[in-house]
């Protein structure tokens, strides 16, 4: 592992974060990113990544996006960090400085995994499922709300040509958290969006941590729904229905509580206090979020298999909303919600 060369292609809080473990291990490593200040400020005073088990600080190589094209050499891996939605154009700057038998994983949310492979090939492709949770309001310090020992990973190859590729991916995340490697990794990856569905924009949409949000009256049953018709939905796709988050066989037995199982587990093992989503954060910042990657791609999946997802639908539409300014996160924008369902 010492001889590859290593990309982190997108280094906001959780690239920075995958980044620093790597950079503190002495993997050769270079985080690139499209935030000039965080660039700046990374070269500048390092990088910190604040966790409750300690401040890791780390000074890592780096480039800004428009630095790539003075690269001179190529990577063996890149872990692509990126949002769902910039995934083309990603791994089409990058390509040119992939090695020929490099490999891109996606390190993200979404059914991304295609996108990458239709630019670099499905043997040149690592899909990987990531939880983690870190945000970051300030160049160069990132707050890490789950470090290494709360982390977790799944990595697979879609297809065979890739597989020799997967323990390398693997040994790679192992410095940010625990991996398991898959058989199934587009079922993997439909299980998380699953999980994604029925928390990421819902919790944002009422503008409150995570663990703040299912308290709410009404909220856990709302999440619970708009997870159970993302799960129909992959079911209608001929996806199984999979153990992640470290479920039992047992507990994913009955799909009609497969969903609310799913939402304890990741509230027990990996929501910690004051943690919020990374919708909430883009919305926060300004920014469009991957509402349209996560329950978006719910809906259109469950359009061609003839699932109904009223509360997907709802939940996109307003996200959008809130994304046009003309709502705010918020309890009131959670009625509108939930006015939208009945």
């Amino acid at each position: 592992m010492s001889d590859l060369k290593i990309a982190v292609l997108g280094s906001g809080a959780n690239g920075a974060s995958i980044g620093a473990d790597l950079t503190r291990d002495g993997v050769d490593v270079t985080l690139i990113e499209q935030w000039p200040s965080h660039v700046e400020a990374m070269r500048a005073n390092g990088l910190t990544i604040d966790m409750a088990e300690g401040a890791l600080h780390v000074q890592p190589r780096t480039l800004h996006l428009c630095e790539v094209a003075e690269l001179k050499h190529s990577f063996d891996v890149v872990l692509l960090l990126m949002k769902a939605y910039d995934t083309r154009w990603a791994c089409q700057l990058i390509e040119p400085y992939l090695a020929a038998d490099g490999v891109i994983a996606g390190v993200q949310n979404g059914m991304s995994t295609d996108t990458i492979a239709e630019v670099v090939g499905a043997h040149r492709t690592m899909g990987t499922v990531i939880e983690i949770s870190s945000t970051m309001y300030e160049p160069g310090v990132v707050h890490r709300h789950s470090g290494p020992a709360r982390s977790w990973f799944a990595v697979g190859a879609m297809d065979p040509a890739a597989a020799h590729q997967e323990q390398r991916v693997a040994d790679l995340l192992a410095h940010s958290g625990t991996v398991a490697r898959v058989d199934d990794i587009r079922a993997t990856k439909w299980m998380k969006l699953v999980s994604n569905s029925t928390v990421l924009v819902t919790t944002a949409i009422l503008g409150a941590p995570m663990l703040d949000a299912i308290s709410v009256p009404g909220m856990r049953e709302l999440m619970i729904r708009a997870g159970q018709e993302a799960l129909d939905t992959g079911s209608a796709l001929g996806y199984p229905i999979l153990p992640i988050f470290g479920l039992l066989a047992a507990e994913v037995e009955k799909p009609e509580t497969v969903v609310e199982t799913l939402l304890d587990k990741l509230y027990a093992g990996f929501v910690l206090p004051g943690a919020t989503t990374t919708v909430l954060q883009d919305w926060s910042k300004g920014r469009h979020s991957e509402v349209d990657d996560l329950n978006g791609e719910v809906v259109r999946s469950a359009a061609g298999v003839g699932v109904a997802t009223p509360v997907n639908s709802a939940i996109v539409e307003v996200a959008h909303r809130i994304e046009r300014g003309e709502l705010a996160p918020g309890p009131e924008s959670i009625a509108v919600l939930q006015g939208l369902i009945s």
